[in-house]
């Protein structure tokens, strides 16, 4: 029985461990948007799910973890850091945008807050499933 660990569920808590992180990589821009020749950092999470989700079409269903994977498996990938060092804002070759980071913290909130009302509304069908009504 895959209660909490299926794979929607995986993907889920994946993508919310990105949101997370997402913030400290937005509240450290943010915190350094003066010091001289500080380069931002981004979190690249969404299209590394989108790029393992799309690579293969067939699933094998494993019934025992002894058994081979066939296809695409089931996990999560991990969020990216990177940093960009393509552009500067500043003369001091800072490049961080002040107005685009605080859009980025904003929409990841959003993210965020609808990814935990996802996973809340996930709990609450199990419950219901088990408990009954």
């Amino acid at each position: 029985m895959e209660l909490l660990t299926g794979t929607s569920f995986n993907r889920l808590q994946g993508a919310i461990k990105a949101a997370d992180i997402r913030q400290d990589v937005i509240s450290n821009n943010i915190a350094n948007v003066d010091t001289p020749y500080f380069k931002r950092s981004d979190v690249s999470f969404e299209s590394l799910l989108q790029d393992a989700m799309n690579n293969s079409t067939l699933e094998g269903r494993r019934t025992d973890s002894r058994h081979f994977v066939i296809g695409r498996s089931s996990m999560v990938p991990e969020p990216s850091v990177t940093e960009d060092q393509s552009t500067s804002m500043n003369n001091n070759s800072n490049n961080v945008d002040i107005d685009q980071e605080m859009t980025n913290l904003a929409e990841n909130q959003l993210r965020y807050n609808s990814y935990i009302e996802q996973l809340n509304y996930q709990i609450k069908m199990m419950r219901t499933a088990v408990q009954g009504s």
